[in-house]
C-alpha cells in the first residue's frame, strides 16, 4: 500500500553532505526528512581515517560519520531508511520521491547529496581490504602511505593524475594499465612518465590482492598479453577505474557533464527548479568531506530561500486570482 508523506524538504542521501544538509535544515527548523538506503556517512564509511577535517587532526572515518550523525541529529530532522527507487514531479510541479517500501515523500523542493560509487575491480582481497591498504580517494588516504611502495589500477585521467600526486608521499608508485597507452590527457602523461618516483606496468591486470591482518602485502599480476603472471610487493593500492555518480534515480533530464555529474550554479541549483545537488554527485574540481559539507551548507540556505519564494509567488496568484473573481459578478460575462 502507498503512503505519501508531506515535507518542505526532502534530503537524499546521507554522507557527509547529506548530514549536513539535515543539521542546517534542522537548525532552520525546516520540516525536513533525510532518506537514506544504508548506515549514514556514505564514503566515511569506507575510510579507515581522516587527516584532513578542520579542527580534527586525525579521526576515524566510522567515528566521524557517527558524530556527524548525532550532530545532524541533535536538531531534529527526521532520517528514516528508505531505497529511494525515483525522484519526479508531478502536475504541480512537485517533487515525488518514491521508496522500496512504498513510501512517496512529496515536497516542492529536494536537496540530492546521493554521492557516488567507485567502480570496483571485482577481484579477490579487494573487498577484504578495502580501508585496510585498498583505496578509491589519493587525496583521502594518500598521506598514509609515506615512504611505502604502492600501486595505482588504471589509465585514465584520475588514474595518471592521481598517481602522480601520491609521489609526494610514496617511495615509488606503480602504475597498472591493462592497456599499452594511456587514455589520459598528454599533459598528465608526460608529468608521470618524468617523474623518478613512478613507473608504468604495462598491459597488465590486477587478478588477486593479497595480504594479512596488517593489510596489503602484494598484488598478483598477469600480463594480458602473455598470460605470465607476477606478484607484486605493496602495502596500498589506489583504484582508479572510474566513479559513478548516483543519479540514475532521475526520472527527468538534469544538465550533467560528461561523466554523469550534475552541473549546478553558485548557489548549487540544478537545471530543474526546486532541485538542489551538493557533494559528490555535483560536478566540481575535487570531492572531499570539506567541500561536501561546503555544498550542503549552500544548497540548503538555497532550497529554503526557494521555498519562501515560492510560496510568495503562489500567494500573490491566488490574490489575484481571488480578486478577478470578486470583480465579475456570478453569471456575468467579459466581451
Amino acid at each position: 500500500m502507498t503512503t505519501t508523506q508531506d515535507h518542505e524538504l526532502i534530503i537524499v542521501g546521507a554522507g557527509p553532505a547529506g548530514l549536513c544538509a539535515a543539521l542546517y535544515a534542522g537548525r532552520s527548523e525546516m520540516d525536513a526528512v533525510l532518506l537514506e538506503q544504508g548506515a549514514p556517512g556514505g564514503q566515511l564509511l569506507l575510510t579507515e581515517l581522516v587527516d584532513d577535517y578542520p579542527g580534527l587532526e586525525e579521526v576515524g572515518g566510522l567515528e566521524l560519520a557517527e558524530r556527524m550523525t548525532e550532530h545532524a541529529a541533535k536538531f531534529g530532522v527526521e532520517s528514516t531508511y528508505g531505497v529511494v527507487e525515483s525522484i519526479r514531479r508531478d502536475e504541480a510541479g512537485r517533487f515525488l520521491v518514491a521508496v522500496s517500501d512504498g513510501t512517496v515523500y512529496r515536497s516542492s523542493a529536494v536537496v540530492l547529496t546521493a554521492g557516488g560509487t567507485p567502480r570496483r575491480l571485482g577481484v579477490p582481497g579487494e573487498e577484504e581490504f578495502r580501508g585496510q591498504g585498498v583505496s578509491y580517494c589519493a587525496i583521502c588516504d594518500g598521506a598514509f602511505f609515506k615512504g611505502q611502495t604502492i600501486a595505482v589500477v588504471g589509465g585514465g585521467d584520475s588514474a595518471v593524475e592521481e598517481g602522480e600526486f601520491l609521489t609526494r608521499y610514496a617511495e615509488k608508485v606503480y602504475v597498472i594499465h591493462r592497456r599499452e597507452a594511456f587514455r589520459a590527457q598528454a599533459v598528465l602523461e608526460e608529468r608521470l612518465l618524468r617523474n623518478p618516483r613512478a613507473e608504468v606496468i604495462w598491459h597488465t591486470v590486477v587478478e588477486e590482492i593479497r595480504g594479512d591482518d596488517s593489510g596489503v602485502a602484494s598484488l598478483a599480476l598477469r600480463d594480458v598479453g602473455t598470460g605470465e603472471t607476477s606478484e607484486l610487493p605493496v602495502t596500498g593500492v589506489f583504484i582508479f577505474i572510474g566513479f559513478d555518480p548516483n543519479t540514475t534515480v532521475l526520472a527527468e533530464h538534469v544538465e550533467h557533464d560528461a561523466g554523469g555529474y550534475l552541473l549546478t550554479d553558485r548557489d548549487m541549483r540544478t537545471s530543474v527548479p526546486g532541485l538542489f545537488a551538493a557533494g559528490d554527485v555535483r560536478s566540481q574540481l575535487v570531492r572531499q568531506i570539506t567541500t561536501a559539507v561546503g555544498d550542503a551548507t549552500t544548497a540548503v540556505f538555497a532550497a529554503e530561500k526557494y521555498l519562501v519564494d515560492l510560496a510568495e509567488r503562489e500567494g500573490s496568484e491566488s490574490a489575484a486570482a481571488g480578486s478577478e473573481g470578486a470583480a465579475a459578478p456570478a453569471g456575468a460575462t467579459s466581451a
